[in-house]
């Protein structure tokens, strides 16, 4: 029985007095990857944010259910800690505060919320160190402070790692592969790919074909406007990477 971890309903939404997202639907179920991809000032993004719950997006109209919650009704840490996740296109420095230090906080509130122990120091340190090795973080980089200083292929790795220690039942990516070179998008695509499974859901935000061909896609969707005009396989993120988004959006014109 196919269960649907997101759901989209006639979803409007809009910043500083502008509509961004335009009615917009959007169902994506256990075990699906669904790239989402569209002109830059789209509205990509603003999806994101919503569905996290980043203050200072104010819904206008429609629904959005995770798992069966109301999503709309739930404070940002609380979709976390439901198992939303969202790996920033540009992840923020947080100086003073170390790496190691933060995420062992982090698991051990989702631990709480799930109403599981939380891990001791030893078993974090455990969990963290294998973890971490897969991704090519190595223990000096865990000890520094979050994000400062790191390269644009170390923060997306970091990302990563986060979402491997969480365990969220929905990933989305927003521009994870931005900045990275052909060493650094193989380790980031490799550890979403070893995360991904069939109780969980992925959605990319992307401009591009490479990290597709890594981590492939069920669905491609194509957003303009404020709402999805096209989707197909992973055939047509092909296709756009040949002909552009121009020829989508003026035939919907």
């Amino acid at each position: 029985m196919v269960k649907p971890i997101l759901e989209i309903k006639n979803l409007s939404a809009k910043v500083a007095d502008k509509e961004i997202i335009k009615n917009m639907n959007l169902t994506i179920n256990a075990g699906e990857v669904h790239a989402l991809m569209g002109p830059n000032g789209a509205g990509k993004s603003t999806l994101s944010y919503v569905l996290t719950g980043k203050p200072g997006y104010e819904i206008t109209g429609g629904e959005i259910l995770f798992n069966g919650l109301d999503l709309l009704k739930m404070k940002p840490e609380e979709r976390a800690c439901a198992g939303i996740f969202l790996s920033m296109q540009y992840p923020v420095a947080i100086p003073g505060v170390a790496t190691n230090n933060f995420l062992k906080h982090a698991v051990n509130a989702k631990r709480k919320y799930d109403g599981l122990p939380e891990l001791d120091a030893a078993e974090f340190l455990k969990l963290l160190r294998t973890v971490a090795k897969d991704l090519d973080i190595g223990a000096e980089m865990l000890k520094r402070e979050i994000n400062v200083g790191f390269s644009g292929g170390e923060k997306k790795r970091m990302e990563i790692l986060q979402m491997s220690l969480l365990q969220p039942k929905l990933a989305i990516l927003d521009e994870a592969d931005s900045g990275l070179d052909i060493d650094a998008l193989k380790i980031v695509a490799d550890g979403v790919n070893k995360w991904h499974n069939n109780d969980n859901a992925l959605l990319i935000i992307t401009h591009h074909q490479d990290l597709l061909s890594r981590i492939q896609p069920d669905v491609v969707h194509i957003y303009a406007d404020g709402h999805i005009i096209k989707s197909g396989d992973k055939n047509l993120a092909v296709e756009l990477e040949k002909s552009g988004y121009k020829t989508f959006v003026d035939a919907k014109e």
